[in-house]
């Protein structure tokens, strides 16, 4: 089948232009002709807080062929990408904010009728929204064929929003291939290591990750555990610094702010005995993977698939989100005697392979 998919893929950064790059290996894997249409321009600068929108250096291994020809200030590239598309069985159009429904929009009917459309939604609508999300996802999902998404949260949420098919697949990891790279995937340690008293946060700091419950949870958790932060902040730094200093925290965790370069994540994991995802929401998260990837346990909350991702007491704790006692109890679990040894020991690597068959047949099988 002839496929295209709409989306960022590398030099831009992050989780959604890893799993476009990942899908479009997947799916030539699978004997399918695929190009990747990504963005030279994806969206005004203002709608990024990060550092920057792309990086030097890949995660994984990129894609080709690619072509970056559309821009968010260039109406006509969108027809012409629509038009060069119509020898296409398949278009994926991967969203990436609502504020893209205009261009895909006018790029859909560029298409005209012949290929078949898929929006491809991580999230249907965002973490934080605005007034205008809705209405605008709402116009861009009823242009479409179907709907993928990969939980049947979101499912229900795409539902509400159009009458076109929805379907739902489990998001497969698309971060494993850059841990393997680094040569951490599925090794496990000669002997089991100390308990290092340090967790890890780690990934993009945005408000609904929770990183505030988390800190409030270790000022009130055991006092001799530190924390180390990596990530880049979406959020206010200078606030989180206060936070900090006002919780008594200042010697015990460590700021280290930035995107990581997929190679420099395993020195992350060296040295902490857990990955704290205090998600007050999620769709599907990859982090828990990355994290058993490199045999370390999970303390999460429920929020999103995370639940159904660590298994209490075996890989992990598990607390509620948004709730700072229980993610405090969630801590006190984690550091009772034996328990850290425990769940480390029973970290198993996923094997990707089965979560990807299913996700590349759902998405180009008709409806």
């Amino acid at each position: 089948m002839r496929i295209a998919i709409v989306g960022p893929t590398y030099p831009y950064k992050g989780g959604i232009p890893a799993h476009t790059t990942e899908l479009a290996h997947r799916l030539t894997a699978a004997g399918h002709d695929v190009v990747i249409e990504s963005w030279a321009a994806q969206y005004p600068a203002f709608l990024y807080p990060g550092d920057t929108q792309t990086t030097d250096v890949p995660d994984g291994r990129p894609f080709q062929p690619v072509r970056s020809t559309m821009s968010w200030r260039r109406p006509d590239s969108w027809w012409r990408v629509g038009r060069r598309l119509r020898d296409r069985e398949l278009v994926v159009l991967t969203m990436v904010t609502s504020l893209q429904s205009p261009p895909y929009r006018v790029l859909s009917r560029a298409l005209g009728n012949r290929p078949r459309t898929v929006a491809l939604c991580h999230n249907v609508l965002p973490h934080e929204r605005r007034r205008v999300d809705e209405p605008l996802t709402r116009q861009f999902l009823r242009r479409v064929g179907s709907v993928l998404v990969h939980t049947e949260a979101q499912a229900r949420q795409a539902r509400e929003l159009t009458s076109r098919p929805v379907r739902v697949a489990t998001m497969p990891p698309h971060v494993l291939a850059g841990a393997a790279a680094a040569g951490a995937a599925g090794e496990a340690p000669a002997e089991v290591p100390p308990v290092h008293r340090r967790l890890l946060f780690f990934g993009v700091i945005r408000p609904y990750k929770g990183l505030d419950v988390l800190l409030r949870a270790m000022a009130a958790g055991p006092p001799d555990v530190s924390l180390t932060v990596a990530g880049e902040f979406w959020s206010d730094q200078a606030e989180t610094e206060r936070l900090i200093a006002e919780l008594g925290l200042t010697g015990r965790v460590t700021l280290r702010p930035g995107y990581l370069p997929a190679a420099e994540v395993p020195e992350l994991f060296t040295g902490v005995d857990a990955l704290v995802l205090p998600y007050r929401s999620a769709t599907a998260s990859q982090n828990a993977w990355v994290a058993f990837e490199h045999g370390v346990p999970v303390i999460s909350t429920r929020a999103g698939t995370l639940g159904e991702q660590v298994t209490d007491g075996v890989d992990g704790v598990l607390a509620e989100p948004d709730d700072v006692a229980d993610l405090t109890a969630a801590l006190h679990r984690f550091y009772a005697p034996g328990m850290p040894e425990k769940l480390r020991a029973g970290v198993k690597p996923l094997d990707a392979e089965p979560l990807w068959a299913r996700y590349v047949a759902t998405l180009v099988d008709p409806v």
